[in-house]
Formats: structure tokens, C-alpha cells, sequence
């Protein structure tokens, strides 16, 4: 099994069961004891602004807020940087916790040693 686990999001409301999918694992994962590092790409990359995540509802999935906070204590939740810099959301306005990275660290963790990489 692997010991890590990198797991990009790509889905926000747009499609919220995948997006709720991806967090849903990221946190077992986390529960679980495996080190975790969530990547915010595309449309879920709202989700590293303050508040955002309580307005993503889905029924019968644990609520969005919990899940995130879940990474946070335990993991790692990255911002990707031109998806940041394409929605205007700078370092100011993330989510105490959330770091601002590009695809090169991206990439380092996705082919360290022990890692399983996901994409939802």
C-alpha cells in the first residue's frame, strides 16, 4: 500500500460528486494515517477562499467544510498557481494553511517513492 497519497481535484460545483468524491477519500485517507496532499485545480480551486466551501451542497456526502479541515489538521491542500491566478484569488485571501504552488511540486510529490497519485 502506498503511504502517501496525492490526489488532484479538478471538479468544484460543477460536478459535485466527483469533487465531493476526491475529498471524501482525501479525508479517510487522512483517518486512516496516510499522508495526504490535496492539489486545487480548476474549478475547485474556489475552494481555498474562506467560505466557499459552505455553500458546495451535495446529498448524502458529508458536508464540504469538515472534509477540507479534515486535510488541513492532518495533510496538505495546495492552490495551483494559474489556477489562482486565473480566478484572481491571491496568497491574502486563502484559507489559513493553504499553500500557492505550480506543477513542478505538483509533479515531485506525484512521483516520489511509496505515492499513489489520483485525479478526480
Amino acid at each position: 500500500m502506498a503511504k502517501k497519497l496525492v490526489i488532484k481535484v479538478t471538479a468544484g460545483a460543477d460536478a459535485p460528486e466527483r469533487c465531493s468524491q476526491a475529498f471524501t477519500v482525501a479525508a479517510v485517507a487522512v483517518a486512516s494515517g496516510v499522508e495526504v496532499s490535496v492539489w486545487l485545480t480548476g474549478e475547485s480551486a474556489w475552494f481555498a477562499v474562506p467560505g466557499r466551501a459552505a455553500e458546495f451542497e451535495l446529498p448524502h456526502a458529508a458536508p464540504l467544510p469538515e472534509l477540507i479541515e479534515s486535510v488541513l489538521g492532518a495533510g496538505k491542500l495546495t492552490l495551483c498557481t494559474q489556477c489562482a491566478a486565473r480566478r484572481g484569488i491571491t496568497e491574502g485571501e486563502v484559507i489559513e494553511g493553504v499553500r500557492i504552488a505550480g506543477a513542478q511540486l505538483f509533479v515531485q510529490e506525484a512521483l516520489a517513492d511509496d505515492t499513489q497519485a489520483l485525479v478526480y
